[in-house]
Protein backbone atom coordinates (compact mmCIF):
# COMPACT_ATOMS: atom_id res chain seq x y z
CA UNK A 1 0.00 0.00 0.00
CA UNK A 2 2.82 2.34 0.88
CA UNK A 3 4.65 1.52 -2.34
CA UNK A 4 1.56 2.24 -4.41
CA UNK A 5 1.04 5.63 -2.76
CA UNK A 6 4.72 6.48 -3.26
CA UNK A 7 4.50 5.61 -6.97
CA UNK A 8 1.36 7.69 -7.39
CA UNK A 9 3.06 10.62 -5.60
CA UNK A 10 6.12 10.43 -7.85
CA UNK A 11 3.93 10.23 -10.95
CA UNK A 12 1.95 13.31 -9.93
CA UNK A 13 5.16 15.19 -9.18
CA UNK A 14 6.66 14.42 -12.58
CA UNK A 15 3.37 15.32 -14.29
CA UNK A 16 3.23 18.60 -12.43
CA UNK A 17 6.79 19.45 -13.45
CA UNK A 18 6.03 18.66 -17.08
CA UNK A 19 2.86 20.78 -17.08
CA UNK A 20 4.60 23.71 -15.38
CA UNK A 21 7.52 23.45 -17.77
CA UNK A 22 5.12 23.44 -20.75
CA UNK A 23 3.17 26.48 -19.58
CA UNK A 24 6.36 28.25 -18.57
CA UNK A 25 7.90 27.80 -22.01
CA UNK A 26 4.63 28.71 -23.69
CA UNK A 27 4.30 31.85 -21.59
CA UNK A 28 7.90 32.84 -22.25
CA UNK A 29 7.65 32.24 -26.00
CA UNK A 30 4.25 33.88 -26.13
CA UNK A 31 5.48 36.94 -24.32
CA UNK A 32 8.49 37.19 -26.60
CA UNK A 33 6.26 36.83 -29.66
CA UNK A 34 3.79 39.37 -28.34
CA UNK A 35 6.59 41.75 -27.40
CA UNK A 36 8.11 41.34 -30.86
CA UNK A 37 4.76 42.11 -32.51
CA UNK A 38 4.26 45.15 -30.30
CA UNK A 39 7.85 46.16 -30.88
CA UNK A 40 7.41 45.96 -34.64
CA UNK A 41 4.17 47.90 -34.33
CA UNK A 42 5.87 50.55 -32.23
CA UNK A 43 8.66 50.80 -34.76
CA UNK A 44 6.16 51.21 -37.59
CA UNK A 45 4.01 53.61 -35.62
CA UNK A 46 7.08 55.44 -34.47
CA UNK A 47 8.28 55.97 -38.03
CA UNK A 48 4.88 57.44 -38.91
CA UNK A 49 4.28 59.31 -35.70
CA UNK A 50 4.87 62.84 -36.99
CA UNK A 51 3.04 62.31 -40.28
CA UNK A 52 0.23 60.50 -38.49
CA UNK A 53 -0.35 63.42 -36.16
CA UNK A 54 -0.14 65.85 -39.08
CA UNK A 55 -2.66 63.79 -41.05
CA UNK A 56 -5.02 63.60 -38.07
CA UNK A 57 -4.89 67.38 -37.71
CA UNK A 58 -5.68 67.85 -41.41
CA UNK A 59 -8.49 65.28 -41.22
CA UNK A 60 -9.99 67.12 -38.27
CA UNK A 61 -10.27 70.33 -40.26
CA UNK A 62 -11.55 68.56 -43.38
CA UNK A 63 -14.21 66.72 -41.37
CA UNK A 64 -15.99 69.96 -40.48
CA UNK A 65 -18.91 69.95 -42.93
CA UNK A 66 -20.02 73.54 -42.18
CA UNK A 67 -23.51 72.63 -43.47
CA UNK A 68 -22.12 72.45 -46.99
CA UNK A 69 -21.94 76.24 -47.14
CA UNK A 70 -18.44 76.80 -45.89
CA UNK A 71 -15.11 75.20 -45.13
CA UNK A 72 -12.82 74.80 -42.13
CA UNK A 73 -9.10 75.15 -42.81
CA UNK A 74 -5.99 73.87 -41.12
CA UNK A 75 -4.62 77.42 -40.89
CA UNK A 76 -7.93 78.95 -39.76
CA UNK A 77 -9.12 79.97 -36.32
CA UNK A 78 -9.57 77.32 -33.63
CA UNK A 79 -12.13 77.58 -30.81
CA UNK A 80 -12.34 74.98 -28.03
CA UNK A 81 -9.97 72.76 -29.97
CA UNK A 82 -12.07 72.72 -33.14
CA UNK A 83 -11.37 74.62 -36.39
CA UNK A 84 -13.87 77.38 -37.10
CA UNK A 85 -16.03 77.31 -40.24
CA UNK A 86 -15.37 80.03 -42.81
CA UNK A 87 -18.69 80.59 -44.56
CA UNK A 88 -19.45 81.16 -48.21
CA UNK A 89 -20.82 84.53 -49.26
CA UNK A 90 -24.35 85.08 -47.93
CA UNK A 91 -24.09 82.39 -45.25
CA UNK A 92 -23.31 82.75 -41.54
CA UNK A 93 -23.61 81.15 -38.14
CA UNK A 94 -21.22 78.77 -36.35
CA UNK A 95 -21.82 76.01 -38.93
CA UNK A 96 -22.68 78.29 -41.91
CA UNK A 97 -26.30 77.09 -41.93
CA UNK A 98 -27.78 80.61 -41.71
CA UNK A 99 -28.69 82.09 -45.11
CA UNK A 100 -28.52 85.91 -45.25
CA UNK A 101 -31.36 86.88 -47.61
CA UNK A 102 -30.39 90.54 -47.96
CA UNK A 103 -26.89 89.63 -49.15
CA UNK A 104 -25.71 90.36 -52.71
CA UNK A 105 -24.72 87.53 -55.05
CA UNK A 106 -20.95 87.67 -55.55
CA UNK A 107 -20.10 87.37 -59.25
CA UNK A 108 -17.16 89.75 -59.06
CA UNK A 109 -13.97 87.88 -58.17
CA UNK A 110 -12.31 85.16 -60.23
CA UNK A 111 -11.84 82.55 -57.49
CA UNK A 112 -12.14 79.21 -59.35
CA UNK A 113 -14.01 77.43 -56.55
CA UNK A 114 -16.14 75.46 -59.03
CA UNK A 115 -13.34 72.85 -59.02
CA UNK A 116 -13.43 72.31 -55.24
CA UNK A 117 -15.82 69.30 -55.47
CA UNK A 118 -13.35 67.56 -57.80
CA UNK A 119 -10.56 67.85 -55.24
CA UNK A 120 -12.85 66.65 -52.44
CA UNK A 121 -13.32 63.48 -54.51
CA UNK A 122 -9.52 63.17 -54.74
CA UNK A 123 -8.65 64.07 -51.16
CA UNK A 124 -6.21 61.23 -50.63
CA UNK A 125 -4.27 61.39 -53.89
CA UNK A 126 -3.93 65.19 -53.77
CA UNK A 127 -3.01 65.56 -50.10
CA UNK A 128 0.44 66.82 -49.16
CA UNK A 129 2.21 65.98 -45.88
CA UNK A 130 5.41 67.97 -45.42
CA UNK A 131 8.13 67.38 -42.86
CA UNK A 132 9.34 70.38 -40.92
CA UNK A 133 12.78 70.04 -42.52
CA UNK A 134 11.48 69.85 -46.10
CA UNK A 135 13.55 71.94 -48.56
CA UNK A 136 14.98 74.42 -46.07
CA UNK A 137 17.67 75.50 -48.50
CA UNK A 138 17.39 78.43 -50.91
CA UNK A 139 17.93 76.02 -53.79
CA UNK A 140 17.63 72.40 -54.88
CA UNK A 141 20.66 70.14 -54.84
CA UNK A 142 21.53 71.18 -58.41
CA UNK A 143 21.71 74.81 -57.20
CA UNK A 144 18.62 75.84 -59.18
CA UNK A 145 15.29 77.09 -57.84
CA UNK A 146 13.12 74.96 -60.14
CA UNK A 147 11.96 71.40 -59.46
CA UNK A 148 13.04 69.30 -62.44
CA UNK A 149 10.30 66.77 -61.73
CA UNK A 150 7.67 69.53 -61.77
CA UNK A 151 9.06 70.87 -65.04
CA UNK A 152 8.84 67.38 -66.55
CA UNK A 153 5.21 66.97 -65.46
CA UNK A 154 4.24 70.37 -66.88
CA UNK A 155 5.73 69.56 -70.25
CA UNK A 156 4.02 66.16 -70.21
CA UNK A 157 0.65 67.71 -69.30
CA UNK A 158 0.79 70.19 -72.19
CA UNK A 159 1.64 67.36 -74.54
CA UNK A 160 -1.33 65.31 -73.30
CA UNK A 161 -3.76 68.24 -73.50
CA UNK A 162 -2.34 69.50 -76.79
CA UNK A 163 -2.58 73.18 -75.82
CA UNK A 164 1.11 74.14 -76.06
CA UNK A 165 4.29 73.09 -77.81
CA UNK A 166 7.10 73.12 -75.27
CA UNK A 167 9.98 71.60 -77.24
CA UNK A 168 12.93 73.93 -77.71
CA UNK A 169 11.68 76.38 -75.08
CA UNK A 170 12.94 77.39 -71.67
CA UNK A 171 10.57 77.20 -68.71
CA UNK A 172 10.26 79.64 -65.82
CA UNK A 173 8.22 79.43 -62.61
CA UNK A 174 6.61 82.47 -61.04
CA UNK A 175 4.28 83.55 -58.26
CA UNK A 176 1.17 83.01 -60.35
CA UNK A 177 0.91 84.50 -63.83
CA UNK A 178 0.96 87.93 -62.16
CA UNK A 179 4.68 87.89 -61.43
CA UNK A 180 5.52 86.37 -64.80
CA UNK A 181 3.61 89.09 -66.67
CA UNK A 182 5.70 91.75 -64.96
CA UNK A 183 8.90 89.79 -65.66
CA UNK A 184 7.97 89.47 -69.34
CA UNK A 185 7.38 93.22 -69.76
CA UNK A 186 10.74 93.89 -68.11
CA UNK A 187 12.54 91.37 -70.32
CA UNK A 188 11.03 92.68 -73.56
CA UNK A 189 11.64 96.36 -72.79
CA UNK A 190 14.73 97.99 -74.31
CA UNK A 191 17.60 97.99 -71.86
CA UNK A 192 19.51 100.96 -73.20
CA UNK A 193 17.05 102.99 -75.24
CA UNK A 194 16.01 106.55 -74.51
CA UNK A 195 12.61 105.75 -76.03
CA UNK A 196 10.54 103.40 -73.82
CA UNK A 197 8.53 100.57 -75.33
CA UNK A 198 4.80 101.06 -75.73
CA UNK A 199 2.78 98.41 -73.88
CA UNK A 200 -0.64 97.81 -75.47
CA UNK A 201 -3.63 95.44 -75.39
CA UNK A 202 -6.95 95.09 -77.23
CA UNK A 203 -10.10 96.41 -75.54
CA UNK A 204 -11.62 94.89 -73.46
CA UNK A 205 -8.41 93.90 -71.68
CA UNK A 206 -7.40 92.65 -68.25
CA UNK A 207 -6.77 95.71 -66.08
CA UNK A 208 -3.66 94.24 -64.46
CA UNK A 209 -1.63 94.84 -67.62
CA UNK A 210 -1.94 98.57 -67.25
CA UNK A 211 -1.86 98.60 -63.45
CA UNK A 212 1.42 96.69 -63.24
CA UNK A 213 3.13 98.65 -66.00
CA UNK A 214 2.24 101.98 -64.42
CA UNK A 215 2.87 100.87 -60.84
CA UNK A 216 6.40 99.63 -61.47
CA UNK A 217 7.05 102.79 -63.49
CA UNK A 218 9.96 101.40 -65.47
CA UNK A 219 12.04 103.72 -67.65
CA UNK A 220 11.99 101.01 -70.31
CA UNK A 221 8.24 100.97 -71.00
CA UNK A 222 4.97 102.85 -70.62
CA UNK A 223 1.38 101.74 -71.05
CA UNK A 224 -0.21 103.20 -74.17
CA UNK A 225 -3.67 101.62 -74.16
CA UNK A 226 -5.56 100.02 -77.04
CA UNK A 227 -3.76 98.26 -79.89
CA UNK A 228 -6.15 100.00 -82.31
CA UNK A 229 -4.24 103.24 -81.76
CA UNK A 230 -1.08 101.60 -83.10
CA UNK A 231 -2.43 99.42 -85.88
CA UNK A 232 -1.64 102.00 -88.55
CA UNK A 233 1.18 103.75 -86.71
CA UNK A 234 3.72 105.40 -88.99
CA UNK A 235 6.47 105.32 -86.35
CA UNK A 236 7.60 101.74 -86.86
CA UNK A 237 10.96 102.23 -85.12
CA UNK A 238 9.44 102.36 -81.64
CA UNK A 239 9.35 99.11 -79.66
CA UNK A 240 5.86 97.80 -78.95
CA UNK A 241 4.90 95.08 -76.46
CA UNK A 242 1.43 93.64 -77.10
CA UNK A 243 -0.52 91.60 -74.56
CA UNK A 244 -2.67 88.92 -76.22
CA UNK A 245 -5.11 87.13 -73.92
CA UNK A 246 -6.55 83.92 -75.35
CA UNK A 247 -9.17 83.14 -74.19
CA UNK A 248 -9.73 86.76 -73.27
CA UNK A 249 -10.59 88.06 -69.84
CA UNK A 250 -13.39 89.31 -69.72
CA UNK A 251 -15.25 88.16 -72.87
CA UNK A 252 -13.74 84.70 -73.54
CA UNK A 253 -12.76 85.39 -77.15
CA UNK A 254 -9.75 83.52 -78.57
CA UNK A 255 -7.80 86.68 -79.37
CA UNK A 256 -4.88 86.81 -81.77
CA UNK A 257 -2.06 89.31 -82.10
CA UNK A 258 -3.07 92.53 -83.86
CA UNK A 259 0.34 94.11 -84.36
CA UNK A 260 3.22 92.66 -86.35
CA UNK A 261 6.68 93.77 -87.37
CA UNK A 262 10.33 93.64 -86.37
CA UNK A 263 9.81 95.98 -83.40
CA UNK A 264 6.69 94.24 -82.05
CA UNK A 265 7.06 91.72 -79.23
CA UNK A 266 4.11 89.72 -77.96
CA UNK A 267 3.19 88.26 -74.56
CA UNK A 268 0.53 85.55 -74.77
CA UNK A 269 -1.51 85.20 -71.58
CA UNK A 270 -3.14 81.76 -71.82
CA UNK A 271 -4.42 81.37 -68.28
CA UNK A 272 -7.76 80.07 -69.57
CA UNK A 273 -6.49 77.95 -72.47
CA UNK A 274 -7.71 74.68 -70.94
CA UNK A 275 -10.51 72.34 -72.08
CA UNK A 276 -12.94 73.26 -69.31
CA UNK A 277 -13.12 76.86 -70.62
CA UNK A 278 -12.53 76.65 -74.36
CA UNK A 279 -11.97 74.34 -77.28
CA UNK A 280 -8.31 73.64 -78.02
CA UNK A 281 -8.12 74.04 -81.82
CA UNK A 282 -4.33 73.70 -81.92
CA UNK A 283 -1.33 73.86 -79.59
CA UNK A 284 0.05 77.32 -78.84
CA UNK A 285 3.52 77.82 -80.24
CA UNK A 286 4.44 81.41 -79.41
CA UNK A 287 7.76 82.91 -78.42
CA UNK A 288 6.51 83.79 -74.91
CA UNK A 289 3.48 82.09 -73.38
CA UNK A 290 2.27 82.27 -69.78
CA UNK A 291 0.04 79.79 -67.90
CA UNK A 292 -1.15 79.55 -64.30
CA UNK A 293 -2.33 76.78 -62.01
CA UNK A 294 -5.11 79.07 -60.77
CA UNK A 295 -7.38 78.33 -63.70
CA UNK A 296 -5.99 74.85 -64.41
CA UNK A 297 -6.64 73.17 -61.04
CA UNK A 298 -8.41 76.04 -59.24
CA UNK A 299 -5.64 76.58 -56.67
CA UNK A 300 -5.39 80.34 -57.05
CA UNK A 301 -4.14 80.73 -53.49
CA UNK A 302 -1.04 78.63 -54.18
CA UNK A 303 0.33 81.38 -56.47
CA UNK A 304 2.05 79.28 -59.09
CA UNK A 305 2.49 80.06 -62.78
CA UNK A 306 4.91 79.13 -65.53
CA UNK A 307 6.14 80.58 -68.81
CA UNK A 308 7.61 79.04 -71.93
CA UNK A 309 10.22 81.25 -73.57
CA UNK A 310 11.92 80.57 -76.89
CA UNK A 311 14.56 83.32 -76.96
CA UNK A 312 17.62 82.75 -74.75
CA UNK A 313 18.22 86.43 -74.00
CA UNK A 314 14.59 87.06 -73.06
CA UNK A 315 14.67 83.96 -70.87
CA UNK A 316 17.81 85.16 -69.06
CA UNK A 317 16.33 88.60 -68.40
CA UNK A 318 13.11 87.10 -67.04
CA UNK A 319 15.09 84.64 -64.93
CA UNK A 320 17.16 87.43 -63.40
CA UNK A 321 14.03 89.47 -62.67
CA UNK A 322 12.43 86.53 -60.84
CA UNK A 323 15.58 85.63 -58.92
CA UNK A 324 16.14 89.18 -57.71
CA UNK A 325 12.46 89.55 -56.91
CA UNK A 326 11.82 86.40 -54.84
CA UNK A 327 14.73 83.95 -55.34
CA UNK A 328 12.28 81.68 -57.10
CA UNK A 329 8.91 80.20 -56.25
CA UNK A 330 8.34 78.74 -52.78
CA UNK A 331 9.52 75.13 -52.57
CA UNK A 332 6.32 74.28 -50.69
CA UNK A 333 4.25 75.70 -53.55
CA UNK A 334 6.23 73.67 -56.07
CA UNK A 335 5.62 70.52 -54.02
CA UNK A 336 1.89 71.13 -53.94
CA UNK A 337 1.78 71.84 -57.66
CA UNK A 338 3.71 68.62 -58.25
CA UNK A 339 1.19 66.61 -56.25
CA UNK A 340 -1.78 68.16 -58.06
CA UNK A 341 -0.27 67.58 -61.50
CA UNK A 342 0.33 63.92 -60.68
CA UNK A 343 -3.43 63.54 -60.13
CA UNK A 344 -4.15 65.18 -63.49
CA UNK A 345 -1.60 63.22 -65.47
CA UNK A 346 -2.70 59.88 -64.04
CA UNK A 347 -5.49 59.65 -66.64
CA UNK A 348 -4.20 62.18 -69.16
CA UNK A 349 -6.29 64.95 -67.63
CA UNK A 350 -9.58 63.43 -68.76
CA UNK A 351 -11.30 63.40 -65.38
CA UNK A 352 -10.67 66.99 -64.29
CA UNK A 353 -11.38 68.47 -67.72
CA UNK A 354 -14.54 66.44 -68.16
CA UNK A 355 -15.65 67.47 -64.66
CA UNK A 356 -14.83 71.13 -65.32
CA UNK A 357 -16.40 71.20 -68.78
CA UNK A 358 -19.57 69.47 -67.55
CA UNK A 359 -19.86 71.92 -64.64
CA UNK A 360 -19.29 74.98 -66.83
CA UNK A 361 -21.69 73.69 -69.52
CA UNK A 362 -24.48 73.34 -66.95
CA UNK A 363 -23.78 76.81 -65.62
CA UNK A 364 -23.88 78.38 -69.07
CA UNK A 365 -27.14 76.55 -69.83
CA UNK A 366 -28.71 77.93 -66.67
CA UNK A 367 -27.40 81.43 -67.36
CA UNK A 368 -28.70 81.48 -70.95
CA UNK A 369 -32.07 80.19 -69.78
CA UNK A 370 -32.27 82.86 -67.06
CA UNK A 371 -31.59 85.65 -69.59
CA UNK A 372 -33.47 84.12 -72.54
CA UNK A 373 -36.65 86.01 -71.66
CA UNK A 374 -34.86 89.32 -71.27
CA UNK A 375 -34.98 92.25 -73.68
CA UNK A 376 -32.71 94.23 -71.40
CA UNK A 377 -29.60 92.04 -71.13
CA UNK A 378 -27.54 90.13 -73.69
CA UNK A 379 -24.52 87.82 -73.56
CA UNK A 380 -21.36 87.71 -75.67
CA UNK A 381 -21.51 85.46 -78.69
CA UNK A 382 -18.65 83.01 -79.27
CA UNK A 383 -18.90 80.48 -82.09
CA UNK A 384 -18.50 76.74 -81.46
CA UNK A 385 -14.91 75.54 -81.57
CA UNK A 386 -13.19 72.37 -82.64
CA UNK A 387 -11.49 70.83 -79.62
CA UNK A 388 -8.66 68.43 -80.33
CA UNK A 389 -8.65 67.30 -76.70
CA UNK A 390 -12.30 66.20 -76.62
CA UNK A 391 -12.17 65.39 -80.36
CA UNK A 392 -15.40 67.18 -81.16
CA UNK A 393 -16.85 70.56 -82.03
CA UNK A 394 -18.11 72.11 -78.81
CA UNK A 395 -19.64 75.29 -77.48
CA UNK A 396 -17.22 77.44 -75.50
CA UNK A 397 -17.73 77.68 -71.75
CA UNK A 398 -15.74 80.77 -70.73
CA UNK A 399 -15.07 81.67 -67.13
CA UNK A 400 -17.00 84.94 -67.36
CA UNK A 401 -20.25 86.23 -68.80
CA UNK A 402 -19.79 89.56 -70.60
CA UNK A 403 -23.24 91.03 -70.07
CA UNK A 404 -24.48 94.06 -72.01
CA UNK A 405 -27.36 96.32 -71.00
CA UNK A 406 -29.23 96.96 -74.25
CA UNK A 407 -31.55 99.81 -73.25
CA UNK A 408 -30.43 103.28 -74.23
CA UNK A 409 -31.08 104.63 -70.76
CA UNK A 410 -29.05 101.88 -69.07
CA UNK A 411 -25.69 103.62 -69.36
CA UNK A 412 -24.17 101.89 -66.33
CA UNK A 413 -25.00 98.20 -66.33
CA UNK A 414 -23.14 97.49 -63.09
CA UNK A 415 -25.30 99.97 -61.16
CA UNK A 416 -28.43 98.21 -62.42
CA UNK A 417 -27.12 94.82 -61.37
CA UNK A 418 -25.93 96.16 -58.00
CA UNK A 419 -29.44 97.46 -57.34
CA UNK A 420 -30.67 93.92 -57.92
CA UNK A 421 -28.10 92.65 -55.37
CA UNK A 422 -25.67 91.29 -57.95
CA UNK A 423 -21.98 92.13 -57.70
CA UNK A 424 -19.95 92.20 -60.90
CA UNK A 425 -17.13 94.15 -62.53
CA UNK A 426 -17.98 97.12 -64.72
CA UNK A 427 -16.88 97.52 -68.32
CA UNK A 428 -14.71 100.56 -67.58
CA UNK A 429 -12.42 98.35 -65.46
CA UNK A 430 -11.55 96.64 -68.76
CA UNK A 431 -11.42 100.01 -70.56
CA UNK A 432 -14.68 99.30 -72.35
CA UNK A 433 -18.14 100.87 -72.20
CA UNK A 434 -19.96 100.73 -68.87
CA UNK A 435 -22.91 99.20 -70.67
CA UNK A 436 -20.95 95.98 -70.13
CA UNK A 437 -20.42 94.06 -66.89
CA UNK A 438 -18.35 90.97 -66.24
CA UNK A 439 -20.03 88.26 -64.15
CA UNK A 440 -17.86 85.46 -62.78
CA UNK A 441 -19.22 81.96 -63.37
CA UNK A 442 -16.41 80.03 -61.67
CA UNK A 443 -17.09 80.69 -58.02
CA UNK A 444 -18.75 78.25 -55.60
CA UNK A 445 -22.09 76.53 -56.23
CA UNK A 446 -23.66 78.76 -53.57
CA UNK A 447 -22.45 81.90 -55.35
CA UNK A 448 -23.64 80.71 -58.74
CA UNK A 449 -27.04 79.50 -57.50
CA UNK A 450 -27.70 82.87 -55.86
CA UNK A 451 -26.56 84.71 -59.01
CA UNK A 452 -29.08 82.80 -61.14
CA UNK A 453 -31.83 83.41 -58.58
CA UNK A 454 -31.14 87.15 -58.57
CA UNK A 455 -31.02 87.30 -62.39
CA UNK A 456 -34.28 85.40 -62.76
CA UNK A 457 -35.97 87.83 -60.37
CA UNK A 458 -34.52 90.81 -62.21
CA UNK A 459 -35.63 89.55 -65.63
CA UNK A 460 -39.11 88.61 -64.43
CA UNK A 461 -39.62 92.22 -63.34
CA UNK A 462 -38.81 93.66 -66.76
CA UNK A 463 -41.45 95.64 -68.63
CA UNK A 464 -42.19 93.81 -71.84
CA UNK A 465 -40.07 90.79 -71.04
CA UNK A 466 -40.26 88.03 -73.64
CA UNK A 467 -42.81 85.29 -73.08
CA UNK A 468 -42.53 81.62 -73.87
Amino acid sequence: MARSESAIYKLCLVGSLIVNLFFGVSLYVGRRAAWKCRSDEVNIRGSLSWSGRAAAEAESAAAEECSGHGRAYLDGMVVDGRPVCECHTCYGGPDCSLFLPSCSANADGGDPLFLEPFWKQHAESSAVVVAGWHRMSYSFSDQTTLSKELESLLRKLHSLVGNAITDGKHILFGGGSTQLLAAAVHALSPGNSSLPASVVASIPYYALYQMQTEFFDSAGCSFQGDTARWNNATNTTRDIIEFVTAPNNPDGQLNEAVLHGPNVKTIYDRAYYWPHFTGIPSPADEDLTIFTISKLTGHAGSRFGWAFVRNEEVYQRMYMYLELNTIGVSRDTQLRALKLLKVLIEDGGREIFEFGYKTMTKRWERLRKALSMSKRFSLQKIPPENCTFFQKVRDPTPAYAWVKCEREEDRNCLEILNAAKILGRGGSVFHDDDRYTRLSLIRSDDDFDLLISRLEKLVSGEDGAKTM
